[in-house]
């Protein structure tokens, strides 16, 4: 069973392949007054919170071939770390993905395939594909060795920030949630996952009391379109998520533009723990997790450095 010492050996192994993000200041609301703080994994290698979990899994398995099936950052952040250990990527992406983000994937020099239904038909593909190309399959959120290294993000925050009293979590596959757990397991905090209105797989599983499917979704959070719970997420949530909440479109998308205001570039994705927080409305010192930031902006900057430059020079692009 996962635990503690597996985020402390996350941590260290990929060290030297992400970055510490920082706490920034959030809005001002009512609700929270100045008690509200912003995780910036936005500001994270490959442009998301993704990177944390494919590096520690990529590691750890000192695996020489990939395949994953992502809805763009997790291909991004796995993109990033097979080129810079030398080793093939293939991305199989859903009938839905945004097409900057696989341009992106395919700029940093991974192979993409793309399929005509939703996520779960995704992960079928990709499954297939490991098993034809003898690769090592590294889901985006369902592998121990991922959700690890996403909790390396709550030991962070709870380092700078101990007296958090709650942190809101944007929810899809359902790794970074989990891994929020993990690095809150023995800490009097709150965790609140919250899910799009379109697709709260965790919150319907938990209801249900074992984990359901749901039908493809077009939400604007796109990097959170999964449809069932993960089989290693799904318990490490259940026994110790607070909360869930739903925030509909509207919400992600007024969340998104506030922090654009606040010069925050993040994605929809990226937005929804602070939709979360807005709708709570809790006067409380928290935190949410701004959990990406590639935009159309900076992944069309990514694809035109990797398509009109050097390779040596297209190394220095940081995402």
């Amino acid at each position: 069973m996962l635990g503690g010492a597996d985020l402390l050996a996350a941590a260290s192994r990929i060290a030297s392949y992400v970055v510490r993000t920082p706490l920034l200041r959030g809005p001002v609301t009512a609700a929270h007054g100045t008690g509200l703080l912003l995780k910036a994994e936005h500001l994270q290698l490959g442009g998301s919170f993704k990177m944390r979990g494919a590096a520690n899994a990529v590691l750890a398995l000192a695996a020489d071939r990939v395949v994953t099936g992502s809805s763009g950052n997790h291909g991004i952040a796995l993109a990033r770390i097979a080129r810079t250990l030398g080793i093939p990527l293939t991305v199989v992406l859903a009938a839905g993905a945004m097409p900057s983000k696989a341009a992106a994937i395919r700029a940093l020099g991974a192979e993409t395939v793309q399929v005509g239904g939703g996520v779960a038909e995704r992960e079928e593909r990709a499954r297939a594909l490991a098993a034809e190309q003898g690769a090592v399959l590294v889901p985006s959120s369902d592998h121990p060795l991922v959700v690890a290294g996403q909790g390396t993000v709550g030991l962070e925050l709870l380092a700078a920030a101990p007296d958090t009293e709650t942190v809101y979590v944007p929810t899809g596959g359902g790794g970074l949630l989990a891994g929020l757990c993990l690095a809150a397991a023995d800490h009097p905090v709150r965790v609140v996952g919250v899910e799009p209105a379109l697709t709260p797989r965790y919150a319907r599983s938990l209801a249900a009391g074992h984990p359901v499917r749901l039908p493809p979704c077009a939400t604007v959070a796109d990097g959170l379109r999964g449809q069932s719970p993960g089989t290693v997420p799904y318990p490490i949530i259940r026994d110790r998520v607070d909360e869930l909440i739903a925030v509909g479109d509207a919400e992600i998308l007024a969340a998104t533009a506030l922090l654009h205001r606040l010069g925050v570039d993040a994605e929809p994705s990226g937005a929804v723990a602070l939709a979360g927080a807005l709708r709570a409305g809790r006067r409380e010192r928290a935190v949410a997790i701004v959990s990406g930031g590639n935009t159309p902006a900076r992944l069309h900057t990514l694809h035109h450095s990797h398509t009109s430059t050097s390779a040596s020079a297209s190394t220095n692009v940081r995402i």
